[in-house]
Protein backbone atom coordinates (compact mmCIF):
# COMPACT_ATOMS: atom_id res chain seq x y z
CA UNK A 1 0.00 0.00 0.00
CA UNK A 2 1.55 3.16 -0.91
CA UNK A 3 -1.10 5.46 0.83
CA UNK A 4 -3.99 6.09 2.73
CA UNK A 5 -6.25 7.05 -0.26
CA UNK A 6 -5.35 3.16 -1.97
CA UNK A 7 -7.76 1.35 0.87
CA UNK A 8 -10.61 3.56 -0.24
CA UNK A 9 -10.08 3.45 -3.81
CA UNK A 10 -10.05 -0.38 -3.55
CA UNK A 11 -12.00 -1.20 -0.82
CA UNK A 12 -14.49 1.32 -2.12
CA UNK A 13 -14.74 3.74 1.38
CA UNK A 14 -16.13 2.14 4.23
CA UNK A 15 -14.87 5.14 6.29
CA UNK A 16 -13.96 4.79 10.09
CA UNK A 17 -12.49 3.65 12.93
CA UNK A 18 -11.48 -0.12 11.92
CA UNK A 19 -10.01 -0.77 16.13
CA UNK A 20 -9.81 -4.49 15.22
CA UNK A 21 -11.08 -6.60 12.47
CA UNK A 22 -7.37 -7.36 11.56
CA UNK A 23 -6.22 -7.70 14.85
CA UNK A 24 -8.76 -10.40 15.59
CA UNK A 25 -7.00 -12.18 12.72
CA UNK A 26 -4.32 -13.99 13.22
CA UNK A 27 -2.45 -12.14 10.40
CA UNK A 28 0.72 -10.79 12.03
CA UNK A 29 2.97 -10.75 14.76
CA UNK A 30 4.15 -7.50 16.68
CA UNK A 31 6.56 -5.76 14.85
CA UNK A 32 8.81 -3.55 17.11
CA UNK A 33 7.38 -0.37 15.92
CA UNK A 34 4.03 -2.22 17.44
CA UNK A 35 5.64 -3.12 20.40
CA UNK A 36 7.23 0.20 21.54
CA UNK A 37 3.87 1.65 21.46
CA UNK A 38 2.36 -0.90 23.16
CA UNK A 39 5.06 -1.66 26.08
CA UNK A 40 2.56 0.07 28.58
CA UNK A 41 -1.04 -0.41 28.17
CA UNK A 42 -1.74 1.57 31.51
CA UNK A 43 -0.90 4.97 30.00
CA UNK A 44 -3.74 6.36 28.37
CA UNK A 45 -6.63 6.99 30.64
CA UNK A 46 -10.12 8.23 29.27
CA UNK A 47 -12.63 9.40 32.43
CA UNK A 48 -16.06 9.15 31.50
CA UNK A 49 -17.85 12.97 32.30
CA UNK A 50 -21.00 14.24 30.65
CA UNK A 51 -18.58 16.75 28.70
CA UNK A 52 -16.37 14.63 27.46
CA UNK A 53 -19.64 11.97 26.81
CA UNK A 54 -20.98 14.88 24.42
CA UNK A 55 -17.94 15.49 23.04
CA UNK A 56 -17.41 12.14 21.57
CA UNK A 57 -21.08 12.18 20.56
CA UNK A 58 -20.53 15.12 18.27
CA UNK A 59 -17.66 13.41 16.53
CA UNK A 60 -17.95 10.15 16.01
CA UNK A 61 -21.48 10.87 14.83
CA UNK A 62 -20.52 13.93 12.90
CA UNK A 63 -16.70 14.74 11.37
CA UNK A 64 -15.06 11.13 12.87
CA UNK A 65 -18.30 9.55 10.78
CA UNK A 66 -17.46 6.12 12.77
CA UNK A 67 -20.29 4.34 12.60
CA UNK A 68 -20.35 5.30 9.15
CA UNK A 69 -18.39 1.05 8.86
CA UNK A 70 -18.95 -0.09 12.34
CA UNK A 71 -22.85 -0.48 11.10
CA UNK A 72 -24.54 -2.15 8.77
CA UNK A 73 -25.33 1.07 6.99
CA UNK A 74 -28.70 1.62 4.62
CA UNK A 75 -27.61 3.77 1.52
CA UNK A 76 -31.19 3.67 0.00
CA UNK A 77 -33.57 4.83 2.82
CA UNK A 78 -31.38 6.64 5.71
CA UNK A 79 -28.60 8.27 3.14
CA UNK A 80 -24.99 6.07 4.76
CA UNK A 81 -26.73 6.05 8.32
CA UNK A 82 -26.36 2.81 10.04
CA UNK A 83 -29.81 0.55 10.18
CA UNK A 84 -31.80 0.26 13.32
CA UNK A 85 -29.96 -2.11 15.77
CA UNK A 86 -26.77 -2.13 14.25
CA UNK A 87 -25.29 1.09 15.84
CA UNK A 88 -21.46 0.63 16.22
CA UNK A 89 -22.10 -3.75 16.47
CA UNK A 90 -20.00 -4.11 13.73
CA UNK A 91 -20.85 -5.94 9.78
CA UNK A 92 -19.48 -8.00 7.84
CA UNK A 93 -18.68 -6.66 4.01
CA UNK A 94 -18.67 -8.55 0.92
CA UNK A 95 -16.63 -8.71 -1.91
CA UNK A 96 -14.02 -6.42 -0.23
CA UNK A 97 -10.18 -5.94 -1.78
CA UNK A 98 -6.65 -5.07 -0.47
CA UNK A 99 -4.62 -4.01 -3.46
CA UNK A 100 -6.86 -6.21 -5.51
CA UNK A 101 -6.91 -9.09 -3.02
CA UNK A 102 -10.23 -10.46 -2.47
CA UNK A 103 -11.28 -11.32 0.85
CA UNK A 104 -13.15 -14.66 0.57
CA UNK A 105 -16.33 -14.47 2.94
CA UNK A 106 -15.60 -10.96 3.19
CA UNK A 107 -14.21 -8.95 5.54
CA UNK A 108 -15.50 -8.31 9.36
CA UNK A 109 -15.72 -4.65 10.61
CA UNK A 110 -15.97 -5.10 14.52
CA UNK A 111 -17.88 -5.04 17.15
CA UNK A 112 -17.02 -1.86 19.25
CA UNK A 113 -19.86 -1.91 21.72
CA UNK A 114 -19.62 -2.47 25.31
CA UNK A 115 -20.10 -5.87 24.66
CA UNK A 116 -17.69 -7.98 26.65
CA UNK A 117 -18.16 -11.16 24.88
CA UNK A 118 -17.90 -9.99 21.07
CA UNK A 119 -17.56 -6.67 21.01
CA UNK A 120 -15.01 -4.19 23.22
CA UNK A 121 -16.05 -4.33 26.27
CA UNK A 122 -13.00 -5.88 28.02
CA UNK A 123 -10.46 -3.37 25.66
CA UNK A 124 -8.62 -0.78 28.15
CA UNK A 125 -8.29 2.98 27.14
CA UNK A 126 -5.03 2.22 26.20
CA UNK A 127 -5.94 -0.67 23.72
CA UNK A 128 -8.93 1.95 22.60
CA UNK A 129 -5.81 4.67 21.99
CA UNK A 130 -3.17 2.72 20.07
CA UNK A 131 -5.92 1.38 17.99
CA UNK A 132 -7.35 4.62 16.95
CA UNK A 133 -3.70 6.58 16.09
CA UNK A 134 -1.39 3.95 15.92
CA UNK A 135 -2.64 0.95 14.26
CA UNK A 136 -2.15 -1.36 16.98
CA UNK A 137 -4.88 -3.93 17.67
CA UNK A 138 -6.20 -4.76 21.14
CA UNK A 139 -3.74 -7.88 21.63
CA UNK A 140 -1.11 -6.16 19.75
CA UNK A 141 -1.38 -6.77 16.12
CA UNK A 142 -0.78 -4.43 13.75
CA UNK A 143 -3.95 -3.22 11.61
CA UNK A 144 -4.99 -2.67 8.26
CA UNK A 145 -5.45 0.69 7.13
CA UNK A 146 -8.85 0.06 6.06
CA UNK A 147 -9.17 1.91 9.59
CA UNK A 148 -7.48 5.17 9.27
CA UNK A 149 -5.54 5.63 12.04
CA UNK A 150 -3.02 7.54 9.42
CA UNK A 151 -5.88 10.30 9.68
CA UNK A 152 -6.61 9.84 13.27
CA UNK A 153 -3.29 10.02 14.88
CA UNK A 154 -3.62 14.06 15.04
CA UNK A 155 -6.89 13.80 17.36
CA UNK A 156 -5.59 15.58 20.18
CA UNK A 157 -5.86 13.65 23.65
CA UNK A 158 -9.21 15.22 25.03
CA UNK A 159 -10.91 14.21 21.69
CA UNK A 160 -9.48 10.84 21.68
CA UNK A 161 -10.63 10.12 25.30
CA UNK A 162 -14.19 11.71 24.82
CA UNK A 163 -14.47 9.52 21.65
CA UNK A 164 -13.54 6.21 23.77
CA UNK A 165 -15.64 7.83 26.74
CA UNK A 166 -18.89 7.98 23.90
CA UNK A 167 -18.14 5.03 22.49
CA UNK A 168 -18.08 2.90 26.05
CA UNK A 169 -22.16 4.48 26.74
CA UNK A 170 -23.57 2.85 23.88
CA UNK A 171 -25.89 -0.07 24.40
CA UNK A 172 -23.82 -3.08 24.21
CA UNK A 173 -24.86 -5.06 21.10
CA UNK A 174 -24.11 -9.11 20.93
CA UNK A 175 -23.13 -9.64 17.43
CA UNK A 176 -20.59 -12.36 16.68
CA UNK A 177 -18.25 -11.61 13.66
CA UNK A 178 -15.85 -14.10 11.68
CA UNK A 179 -12.42 -13.74 12.53
CA UNK A 180 -10.20 -13.91 9.40
CA UNK A 181 -6.65 -15.58 8.37
CA UNK A 182 -5.25 -12.87 5.13
CA UNK A 183 -2.81 -14.59 2.93
CA UNK A 184 -0.73 -11.10 3.62
CA UNK A 185 1.14 -9.75 6.35
CA UNK A 186 0.39 -6.18 7.64
CA UNK A 187 2.34 -3.40 8.78
CA UNK A 188 1.40 -0.67 10.29
CA UNK A 189 1.77 2.49 8.31
CA UNK A 190 1.58 6.34 8.98
CA UNK A 191 0.82 7.64 5.47
CA UNK A 192 3.03 10.70 6.03
CA UNK A 193 3.01 11.74 2.22
CA UNK A 194 -1.16 12.15 2.75
CA UNK A 195 -0.72 14.66 5.26
CA UNK A 196 -2.63 17.58 3.76
CA UNK A 197 -0.15 20.97 3.85
CA UNK A 198 -1.17 23.72 6.25
CA UNK A 199 0.25 27.34 4.86
CA UNK A 200 2.62 29.00 7.07
CA UNK A 201 0.60 32.31 7.80
CA UNK A 202 -2.32 30.09 8.64
CA UNK A 203 -5.11 31.39 10.65
CA UNK A 204 -6.87 30.07 13.58
CA UNK A 205 -9.61 29.30 11.74
CA UNK A 206 -7.82 27.71 8.78
CA UNK A 207 -5.75 25.75 11.27
CA UNK A 208 -8.56 24.64 12.92
CA UNK A 209 -10.70 23.31 9.71
CA UNK A 210 -7.05 21.49 8.74
CA UNK A 211 -7.50 19.55 12.22
CA UNK A 212 -10.84 18.89 11.23
CA UNK A 213 -10.01 18.01 7.38
CA UNK A 214 -7.65 15.21 8.68
CA UNK A 215 -10.07 13.64 10.96
CA UNK A 216 -12.55 13.49 8.28
CA UNK A 217 -10.00 12.04 5.80
CA UNK A 218 -11.33 14.38 3.39
CA UNK A 219 -8.10 14.26 1.35
CA UNK A 220 -8.56 10.38 1.43
CA UNK A 221 -11.45 10.06 -0.68
CA UNK A 222 -10.87 13.50 -2.41
CA UNK A 223 -7.45 12.37 -4.23
CA UNK A 224 -7.23 9.58 -7.26
CA UNK A 225 -5.05 6.69 -7.29
CA UNK A 226 -2.36 5.59 -9.94
CA UNK A 227 -2.22 2.51 -11.56
CA UNK A 228 -0.30 0.76 -8.41
CA UNK A 229 -3.03 2.16 -6.02
CA UNK A 230 -0.81 5.32 -4.75
CA UNK A 231 -2.18 7.95 -4.06
CA UNK A 232 -1.40 10.75 -6.97
CA UNK A 233 -0.63 13.46 -3.95
CA UNK A 234 -0.29 16.06 -6.70
CA UNK A 235 -3.63 15.91 -7.24
CA UNK A 236 -4.53 15.88 -3.56
CA UNK A 237 -8.53 17.17 -2.96
CA UNK A 238 -8.65 16.58 -7.35
CA UNK A 239 -11.11 13.97 -6.91
CA UNK A 240 -11.10 10.85 -9.47
CA UNK A 241 -10.92 8.18 -6.76
CA UNK A 242 -13.61 6.07 -8.16
CA UNK A 243 -16.07 4.08 -5.65
CA UNK A 244 -18.13 1.20 -6.71
CA UNK A 245 -20.93 -0.53 -4.07
CA UNK A 246 -24.01 -0.86 -2.79
CA UNK A 247 -24.28 3.14 -3.40
CA UNK A 248 -24.03 2.83 -6.58
CA UNK A 249 -20.74 3.46 -9.05
CA UNK A 250 -19.41 7.30 -8.65
CA UNK A 251 -15.89 9.20 -8.94
CA UNK A 252 -15.32 11.76 -6.37
CA UNK A 253 -15.13 15.18 -7.47
CA UNK A 254 -12.70 17.89 -7.46
CA UNK A 255 -12.90 19.91 -3.81
CA UNK A 256 -10.24 22.29 -4.82
CA UNK A 257 -10.58 25.99 -5.61
CA UNK A 258 -9.50 25.71 -8.99
CA UNK A 259 -12.70 26.74 -11.67
CA UNK A 260 -13.03 23.08 -12.40
CA UNK A 261 -13.76 22.67 -8.80
CA UNK A 262 -15.71 24.08 -5.94
CA UNK A 263 -14.12 28.16 -7.25
CA UNK A 264 -18.37 28.95 -7.34
CA UNK A 265 -18.53 27.71 -3.78
CA UNK A 266 -19.14 30.58 -0.72
CA UNK A 267 -19.43 29.81 2.60
CA UNK A 268 -23.22 29.86 2.52
CA UNK A 269 -23.37 27.19 -0.11
CA UNK A 270 -21.27 25.14 1.16
CA UNK A 271 -22.52 25.02 4.11
CA UNK A 272 -26.37 24.16 2.62
CA UNK A 273 -24.61 21.14 0.56
CA UNK A 274 -23.35 19.40 3.88
CA UNK A 275 -26.55 20.35 5.44
CA UNK A 276 -28.60 19.10 2.44
CA UNK A 277 -26.79 16.24 0.55
CA UNK A 278 -27.45 18.54 -2.34
CA UNK A 279 -24.35 20.31 -4.24
CA UNK A 280 -23.91 23.59 -6.34
CA UNK A 281 -27.03 25.24 -4.90
CA UNK A 282 -29.11 22.43 -4.94
CA UNK A 283 -28.43 21.47 -8.06
CA UNK A 284 -27.63 18.03 -7.59
CA UNK A 285 -28.43 15.40 -4.72
CA UNK A 286 -25.02 13.87 -3.32
CA UNK A 287 -24.44 10.38 -3.27
CA UNK A 288 -24.49 8.58 0.19
CA UNK A 289 -21.30 7.52 0.30
CA UNK A 290 -20.20 10.84 0.69
CA UNK A 291 -20.53 11.07 4.69
CA UNK A 292 -22.82 14.04 4.74
CA UNK A 293 -25.59 12.62 6.46
CA UNK A 294 -22.47 12.71 9.68
CA UNK A 295 -21.05 16.08 8.67
CA UNK A 296 -24.50 17.56 8.86
CA UNK A 297 -24.05 17.00 12.27
CA UNK A 298 -21.12 19.67 12.25
CA UNK A 299 -21.76 22.77 14.11
CA UNK A 300 -21.57 26.08 11.32
CA UNK A 301 -18.20 27.42 13.24
CA UNK A 302 -16.30 23.79 12.08
CA UNK A 303 -18.20 23.93 8.86
CA UNK A 304 -16.55 27.10 8.28
CA UNK A 305 -13.30 26.04 9.16
CA UNK A 306 -13.10 23.54 6.98
CA UNK A 307 -14.38 25.62 3.92
CA UNK A 308 -11.66 28.25 5.28
CA UNK A 309 -9.04 25.23 5.06
CA UNK A 310 -10.38 24.20 1.59
CA UNK A 311 -10.23 27.65 0.51
CA UNK A 312 -5.86 27.48 0.57
CA UNK A 313 -5.24 23.86 -0.79
CA UNK A 314 -3.47 24.17 -4.12
CA UNK A 315 -6.10 24.39 -7.10
CA UNK A 316 -6.25 21.27 -9.05
CA UNK A 317 -7.81 21.28 -12.94
CA UNK A 318 -9.92 18.50 -13.15
CA UNK A 319 -13.36 18.07 -14.27
CA UNK A 320 -15.68 15.60 -12.49
CA UNK A 321 -19.68 15.51 -12.71
CA UNK A 322 -20.88 11.87 -12.32
CA UNK A 323 -24.58 13.50 -13.62
CA UNK A 324 -22.81 13.64 -16.87
CA UNK A 325 -22.18 10.20 -19.35
CA UNK A 326 -18.97 8.74 -18.26
CA UNK A 327 -15.94 8.95 -20.56
CA UNK A 328 -12.50 8.55 -20.19
CA UNK A 329 -10.38 11.08 -18.54
CA UNK A 330 -6.56 10.85 -19.17
CA UNK A 331 -5.73 12.58 -15.73
CA UNK A 332 -7.18 10.68 -13.32
CA UNK A 333 -7.29 7.29 -15.86
CA UNK A 334 -11.46 6.18 -14.82
CA UNK A 335 -14.27 7.35 -16.55
CA UNK A 336 -16.23 9.90 -15.38
CA UNK A 337 -18.56 12.78 -16.94
CA UNK A 338 -16.63 15.32 -18.11
CA UNK A 339 -13.70 13.09 -18.54
CA UNK A 340 -12.87 14.83 -22.23
CA UNK A 341 -12.22 18.12 -20.73
CA UNK A 342 -8.78 17.35 -19.00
Amino acid sequence: MGSGHSWWCVRFLFPVFLLASLSQAGIAQLKPRAASVAADLTVFRASASPERQERGRYLVEGVAHCFACHSVQDYKKRFGQPKPGTRGAGEVVKNEAFDGVPFPGGLAHPNVTPDKKTGAGTWSDAQFERAIRHGIGHDGRELLDFMPYAFFRSMTDEDVASVIVYIRSLPAVRNPLPKRSLPFPVKVNLHPEMEPPLPVDASEQVKHGWYLVRIAQCNDCHTPSDEKGNARTDMMFGGGARMKGPWGDVVTPNITPDPSGISHYDEMMFIKTIRTGRASGGVRQLNPLMPYSYFKNMTDDDLKAIFAYLRTVKPVRHHVDNSEPPVYCKLCRQKHGFGEKD
